[in-house]
C-alpha cells in the first residue's frame, strides 16, 4: 500500500507518478474492500466554503476507516472573529490527526501546513481542487482500464479543477487539452509546472477552440462558468462562455467510447446539456462516489491502515 505517512496533500504535484498510480489502485481496492485505520483517528473539516460532495464523501470515508469527523465550521469558531491563522493552525494540532481545509487563498492552506505539524490535505482552494482530480481519475481508470496515452479534454473556465487536471493528467501520462475564452485561462504557472512533469510524454495544450480540443477526446470535462465566489460575474460570462458548452453536437466530435465527467453542481443548460449529463456517456454519478473512494485510500495512505 502506498505510505504517505503524515505527509501533506495541497497539491497534486506533491505525489509523485508513482504514488498517485499506488493511491489509484488502492483507491480501487476499497471500493470493495474493507479497511481500518491502526488506531481511532480524528478527521477535522475546516470549510469556509460550500460543500456537498466534499464533506460528506470525507465524512463517510473516515468513518468507515473507523475514525472520527469533527465539522469545524468557521462560524461557530475564533475563526470567523479574525483569529490567526497561525494560532488557530497550532491549537488544531494539538486536538486533531489530520485536517482537511476547504478555503479560498492557497496561501491560508500553505500557512496552516506550515504551523501544523498534522497532515493537511486541500479539500479545495481557488488554486487547486485535488481531491477532485483523484477521483477524476479513478473513474476514467474504471472506464478504459489504463490512463497511459489517453486525452482528456476540459472545456469551460480555466479554474481550480483545471489546474489540478493539468497536474494529475501529466503525473498521469495523459494528454491534457483547456479551452477557455479567452481571458480565461488556467494560472500559467501551473501550466508550465505540468508541461515539466509531463517531460514531452505527453501534451499539455491550451486553445481557445473547443471543438478542436474535443477531437478524437477520450474524456470531455466541464465545471461551473462562474466558480464559488465569483457568482456576482456569472450572467456576464454567460454570453462569453455560450462555446464552451458540452453539448450533443460537442461531444460528437470527441472518441465515439468517449465519456463526460462534470465535479458537480451542475447548471443545466449553461456548461452541459441535460441531454448530455443525462446521456449514455455520462460518467457524473460514479465520479460523484468516487470521491468517497479516492479520498479514503488518501486518508488510509497518510494515517496509516491495517
Amino acid at each position: 500500500m502506498v505510505a504517505l505517512n503524515g505527509r501533506d496533500l495541497l497539491s497534486l504535484a506533491d505525489l509523485s507518478s508513482t504514488e498517485l498510480q499506488e493511491l489509484l489502485q488502492l483507491a480501487t481496492q476499497l471500493k470493495s474492500q474493507k479497511l481500518k485505520l491502526q488506531s481511532n483517528k480524528v478527521l477535522g473539516l475546516l470549510f469556509s466554503k460550500a460543500s456537498t460532495r466534499t464533506r460528506v464523501s470525507f465524512t463517510v470515508a473516515m468513518y468507515q476507516l473507523g475514525g472520527q469527523v469533527i465539522d469545524l465550521n468557521p462560524n461557530v469558531t475564533q475563526v470567523s472573529r479574525g483569529e490567526p491563522v497561525q494560532d488557530t493552525a497550532r491549537v488544531l494540532d494539538r486536538y486533531l490527526d489530520v485536517l482537511a481545509i476547504r478555503t479560498f487563498a492557497q496561501q491560508e492552506l500553505e500557512t496552516f501546513a506550515n504551523y501544523a505539524k498534522i497532515p493537511v490535505i486541500n479539500a479545495l482552494t481557488d488554486a487547486e481542487h485535488p481531491c477532485q482530480v483523484l477521483a477524476d481519475l479513478m473513474t476514467i481508470q474504471e472506464c478504459f482500464g489504463s490512463l497511459n496515452g489517453l486525452t482528456l479534454t476540459y472545456v469551460g473556465d480555466g479554474n481550480n479543477v483545471a489546474n489540478s487536471l493539468m497536474l494529475g493528467c501529466a503525473l498521469a501520462g495523459m494528454n491534457v487539452r483547456i479551452a477557455t475564452p479567452e481571458g480565461y485561462e488556467p494560472d500559467p504557472k501551473i501550466v508550465e509546472q505540468a508541461r515539466s512533469l509531463a517531460n514531452n510524454q505527453t501534451e499539455v495544450l491550451l486553445t481557445h477552440d473547443p471543438e478542436l480540443a474535443a477531437k478524437e477526446a477520450a474524456v470531455l470535462y466541464t465545471d461551473v462558468w462562474a466558480s464559488m465566489g465569483q457568482e456576482a460575474e456569472a450572467d456576464d460570462r454567460l454570453p462569453i462562455f455560450q462555446a464552451y458548452q458540452i453539448s450533443e453536437q460537442l461531444l460528437s466530435l470527441a472518441d465515439p467510447q468517449a465519456i463526460v465527467l462534470h465535479c458537480l453542481p451542475a447548471h443545466r443548460g449553461e456548461e452541459i446539456t441535460e441531454a448530455v449529463i443525462e446521456g449514455s456517456q455520462s460518467r457524473v454519478w460514479d465520479q460523484a462516489e468516487n470521491r468517497m473512494h479516492a479520498q479514503k485510500a488518501l486518508l488510509a495512505s497518510i494515517l496509516g491502515a491495517q
